[in-house]
């Protein structure tokens, strides 16, 4: 899961009430905050966090998103949601996901978010049967971290999911704390665990409190490619010669090539799936 720029962007039940509180300087007051789709309220899609400040540069340049993200945030709205602070009338955080067919074999699953972001999109407008959500991207506004809201997002999803009258919820899951260990291969970096057994990876771990459970480790996930001179902009870091570079906040190596002028870049997730929301 993860996000882009924006809005780089059949009607809907009605907004989900949640009860949260949330903290001011110098106190504390309990607010109302409404879970909303774009489809009920088109306007709160120009209205939340600003991707820049959450995700370094380079994840803003996915091949296949640069191509279809756009067309699933306007194409289904319905899917799209903000958690929205209607006393102080801001957007607190968002989320976005879209309906595919799996039929729950984990060999079925799609190759990796692009894969996933591709039937979602096509599959729309195919007309294609769906039984699936899958959980693109849960962002939280930085001055708004540490109230529970991404626990929130996902509990929205799965209502999502059940208004929406699909079977099953799945995620491509960005690890964290995978850019802390970017040589160690996904496959095992799944693997690892606390010594109390939890997960050691805190996003996946807070998916695993909400039921999920680990499936396919995913090396090729999301293609980022582009210049020499791209890359070295977005990680703001010279790229002298050909080879294998760790980066800053880099999930995995990026892989340049000089003489051809293309660095490329696979950036690992993990499948999570979510209990049946039947």
């Amino acid at each position: 899961m993860r996000s882009r720029t924006r809005p780089l962007r059949a009607a809907a039940p009605s907004g989900v009430k949640l009860g949260l509180s949330r903290a001011e300087p110098c106190r504390l007051r309990s607010v109302t905050v409404c879970s909303l789709t774009w489809a009920e309220r088109p306007d709160l899609g120009e209205r939340g966090p600003d991707s820049r400040l959450i995700w370094p540069e380079y994840n803003l340049h996915g091949d296949a998103f640069d191509d279809l993200w756009e067309p699933l945030l306007e194409e289904l709205p319905e899917y799209q949601f903000a958690l929205y602070d209607d006393v102080a009338d801001v957007v607190l955080a968002e989320a976005h996901t879209g309906p595919l067919a799996w039929n729950g074999d984990d060999r079925g699953l799609p190759d990796g978010i692009d894969a996933a972001l591709r039937l979602v999109v096509c599959g729309h407008r195919a007309g294609r049967a769906t039984d699936t959500l899958c959980a693109f991207a849960a962002e939280v506004d930085p001055t708004a971290r540490r109230r529970g809201l991404a626990g929130d997002l996902l509990r929205g999803m799965g209502e999502l999911a059940r208004r929406q009258r699909l079977r099953r919820m799945i995620a491509p899951v960005r690890p964290s704390w995978k850019e802390r260990y970017p040589l160690a291969p996904i496959e095992r970096y799944v693997t690892w665990r606390r010594a109390d057994g939890q997960l050691l990876d805190p996003w996946m771990r807070l998916h695993e409190r909400f039921g999920a459970r680990v499936a396919t480790a995913l090396p090729h996930s999301m293609r980022i490619t582009g210049s020499v001179r791209d890359w070295e902009s977005w990680i703001e870091l010279p790229l002298p010669e050909s080879g294998s570079y760790v980066f800053p906040h880099g999930l995995a190596p990026l892989t340049v090539d000089r003489d051809a002028d293309v660095a490329e870049y696979w950036e690992p997730n993990v499948w999570m799936v979510h209990p049946d929301t039947s």
